[in-house]
């Protein structure tokens, strides 16, 4: 077990939400809601002087008042009000205070600052850490703590580090919709106390992280931030979306978290340096969070691709050279093995696999990815799943079922990395209630449960795959 001090404070036994609410417009509500529907087994306190029950539960005026003991209170105070209930948490030993509250330094304004300050003070002179302020705090199944409504109740070995609350949110939709699972999220905001460097050191050492991503705006300690990395990075594969890069969105970050952007360039070379993954934006953190989560090491750019007619076929070829992946043509024994085993188009198949031209011949596109994963000249596998709207029902989904059966038979008989395409919101069909959506969901299941990745389009897969080699690549 970890003896890093977060370890004990994430496992609190009492919870206090201060500010709790029976109004479900409110977060002091959402937070005190949250607790219940995931299950916390610990026990909660709602504290708010204008309920005598909240959900249930008796609600207390303050949270001297609490009887018990309290580890870990949520606080959707005011910000005035946020001295006087840290006055509350000393008398009651609270050992750690995520400020979801928030309109401190990130306002710009000096007395906010000002207060901000003094709230450290008062909680170092406690002994009371802090998550915050102005952030979401923490997201952690096995315990039952959640700050969303949506999110995964089962838990995973992904951690992620987010300086932003909304965007965690949208995060771990995302990634979730695509199989990936969560052991830990900190929204840790402005980073009054607990900052990015020791979520990393504590996500290093934690047995139930195996993958630690991040999205930060600036750091408190350049050098403290580089060591914490590179310690992090030796030991797991560490992933990094950084806002502010641009001109407006450094301006935009100051008034978010009240950090401050540094040089894209440098920031780049650095986590470079450090041995992590840098990601451009939300999707390609996506698209890595779950190559890494998925996939075994990709050792080389020879790309085996099957699936998709003429055009797509074409399409995905150029996205993966483009990417930096090696489009190789067919070898010449599957070309020979092809033709002994009586494949009429034995001359005329290649990679990609256009499997328009594959008619009535025998021989599939999974028969195809099937030779791909067993010859020595493909590192990896990209699998087009071929969905255009010229079948009706019936045959399009017998078909696309038989796929994505032969797809996890690749996966169970090969320990080649396999990257699968399906269509998402791009179908071009405005009604959700349609089959082929329907149809749709019910393969990108299928495929999450055999711990194969999906992708929305071949160029997202193939840019993926390029970083993850380029990663193993400089831990050789």
């Amino acid at each position: 077990m970890s003896t890093h001090p977060l370890e004990e404070i994430l496992h609190p036994q009492s919870i206090a939400v201060a500010g709790a609410s029976d109004n479900p417009s409110t977060q002091g509500y959402n937070f005190t809601y949250h607790l219940l529907d995931y299950g916390y087994r610990g026990k909660i306190y709602p504290v708010n002087p204008r309920y005598p029950e909240i959900l249930g539960m008796k609600a207390y005026p303050t949270i001297r008042d609490i009887p018990g003991t309290v580890d870990y209170v949520i606080s959707a105070v005011p910000a005035s009000a946020v001295l006087n209930m840290l006055e509350d948490c000393s008398s009651k030993g609270v050992k750690c205070v995520h400020l979801f509250t928030a309109r401190f330094s990130e306002t710009g304004r000096q007395d906010a600052a000002e207060l901000e300050q003094a709230i450290r003070k008062q909680a170092r002179k406690a002994g009371i850490r802090l998550i915050g302020p102005n952030c979401m705090g923490l997201y952690y199944p096995r315990e039952g703590i959640s700050f969303g409504y949506d999110f995964p109740r089962e838990p995973g070995a992904a951690a992620l580090i987010s300086q932003t609350g909304g965007g965690a949110a949208r995060f771990i939709s995302l990634a979730a919709m695509r199989g990936l699972r969560f052991s830990k999220v900190i929204s840790y905001g402005n980073a009054l106390d607990f900052n990015e460097c020791d979520f990393l050191d504590y996500f290093s050492q934690d047995a139930e992280t195996k993958l630690i991503l991040m999205y930060v705006e600036g750091v408190k300690d350049g050098k403290r931030f580089l060591n914490a990395l590179s310690q992090a990075a030796s030991v797991k594969p560490v992933i990094i979306l950084k806002g502010g890069r641009g001109q407006s969105g450094a301006r935009a970050i100051a008034s978010h978290t009240a950090s401050l952007a540094g040089s894209t360039e440098i920031w780049e070379t650095a986590v470079t340096q450090a041995g992590a993954v840098s990601a451009k934006n939300l999707d390609e953190l996506t698209d890595l969070a779950v190559s890494f989560y998925f996939l075994p090491p990709i050792l080389g750019p020879r790309v085996g691709i099957s699936g998709g007619g003429g055009g797509p076929s074409v399409f995905s070829a150029d996205e993966c050279e483009e990417a930096g992946l090696d489009v190789i043509p067919l070898p010449a024994e599957i070309r020979e093995e092809l033709k002994n085993s009586g494949v009429p188009i034995w001359d005329w198949v290649g990679n990609p696999t256009d499997v328009s031209i594959l008619g009535d011949s025998g021989f599939s596109g999974v028969d195809m990815l099937r030779i791909m994963a067993r010859n020595q000249n493909f590192d990896l596998l990209i699998a087009y799943l071929h969905e255009v709207p010229l079948s009706k029902k019936e045959g399009m989904t017998a078909r696309l079922r038989e796929e994505i059966k032969g797809y996890i038979k690749v996966k169970k008989e090969s320990t080649k990395p396999l990257l699968t395409v399906v269509g998402e919101r791009s179908l071009g069909i405005k009604d959700y209630r349609h089959w082929r959506w329907k149809l749709t969901g019910e393969l990108r299941t299928k495929l999450i449960a055999a711990d194969i990745p999906i992708y929305p389009t071949a160029g997202r897969a193939a840019s993926a795959a390029r970083k993850l080699l380029e990663y193993y690549q400089r831990r050789k």
